[in-house]
């Protein structure tokens, strides 16, 4: 369908990523979920698509892309049904990296980016701890300065791409003196830094080919060199990138929304109960011609509030609407599809439970929808 946000190079790139999903995620993903992450050589791949550089500078070898590309990428790995292989590649594009590509200076860019968007060195975002989740200005891991050093010492958890990473960028707090949001600061810390430790790969309820973690940072030691953007403004840093983490996340929700639906479509057409095809029942039809709608008006909303984004429009008031609305969605369509499947639907072996489970931690991660909806009330 016509689509006023999007451009042809968008098509493009939806198609282009579309094939890729068929031919390389979908055959594979059921070993990725056994194995509890996605192989690295698959992300290379991506990178070598340039799937994994839509949003940064050309300079390095990105794109240039605004969150459009981002969303369009979000949305057509979601059609896989693998939501772990999906959150391994956005949160390492559009949640993770951002904060060097916001942040850095142009020698860190040169170092790090080109490997990034080659997808040769894979980012993590390290900012939740066990008592500061969506809390981001409750964080408790200490960084203080030595000489020309910083030392962090402290924990993180729910750690996407937290085992395998290879890149990770630490909120910590750098004055203890200052109340609140105050006195946080980014770090990149580097895989094998002395004192680094992956404490343990986390077993989720869903997104089981994720590699999610806990952290320790005992003495680690980073140069000046490796502090992220300014002294003390950390905080500010990590709000700014939760808007493109909340589209990331409402766009999953959206595509993961249809993918479920469509395949949920296709088993009432063929499943006959009393003697005909479920989809003949009036209250089966209106059931699903509901959802439709709403995921219709779900990815509408999304198409917009990316193309406010893209216009530099301040709109938190609205990515908080999205991200709180899409995903609750997300999580009433999975629900009616794993009934519309009957017994079936409860077993491991059918798409929707895995899908079912999957959409669970979209209203919690990013923002729980409680906050969403706190930052609503705080603009009305």
């Amino acid at each position: 369908m016509l689509n006023p946000y999007f451009t042809e190079d968008h098509n493009l790139l939806r198609e282009q990523i579309r094939r890729f999903v068929e031919n390389e995620i979908v055959p594979n993903g059921e070993a990725w979920e056994e194995d509890g992450c996605v192989p690295r050589e698959i992300l290379r791949k991506m990178g070598e698509l340039g799937f994994l550089g839509l949003t940064h500078e050309e300079q390095y070898g990105g794109s240039g892309m605004d969150v459009r590309g981002a969303v369009v990428l979000a949305e057509e790995l979601s059609r896989s049904t693998f939501a772990g292989v999906n959150i391994t590649a956005l949160v390492h594009t559009n949640m993770a990296s951002p904060h060097l590509a916001n942040a850095g200076s142009p020698e860190q860019k040169q170092k790090y980016l080109p490997d990034i968007i080659a997808g040769k060195k894979i980012t993590a975002i390290c900012v939740t701890e066990p008592g500061a989740g969506s809390d981001v200005a409750g964080i408790r891991t200490r960084a203080v300065q030595d000489g020309n050093d910083w030392v962090i010492n402290g924990s993180k958890i729910f750690i996407t791409n937290g085992v395998y990473g290879d890149l990770y960028f630490v909120a910590a707090k750098t004055d203890p003196t200052a109340k609140g949001s105050r006195g946080i600061s980014m770090f990149i810390v580097e895989k094998g830094a002395p004192g680094f430790k992956v404490g343990r790969a986390l077993k989720k309820h869903g997104w089981r080919s994720s590699d999610t973690a806990e952290l320790f940072f005992d003495d680690v030691r980073v140069p000046q060199a490796n502090m992220l953007g300014e002294l003390n403004k950390g905080f500010y840093a990590v709000m700014k990138n939760f808007q493109h983490e909340r589209i990331m996340l409402a766009a999953m929700g959206v595509g993961e929304a249809q993918k479920a639906l469509d395949i949920t479509l296709e088993h009432v057409k063929t499943r006959k109960a009393f003697g005909a095809p479920l989809f003949e029942k009036d209250i089966i039809r209106d059931k699903l011609a509901r959802l439709q709608t709403k995921i219709a008006l779900a990815r509408n909303y999304l198409h917009y509030v990316a193309w406010l984004d893209a216009q530099g429009v301040d709109c938190i008031k609205e990515v908080s609407m999205l991200k709180a609305n899409a995903c609750e969605i997300a999580n009433e369509v999975m629900y009616d599809c794993v009934q519309l499947h009957g017994g079936m639907g409860f077993m491991q072996e059918c798409v929707i439970e895995r899908m079912y489970r999957d959409a669970r931690v979209l209203p919690i991660g990013g923002g729980a929808t409680e906050v969403m909806y706190g930052e609503v009330a705080k603009r009305l």
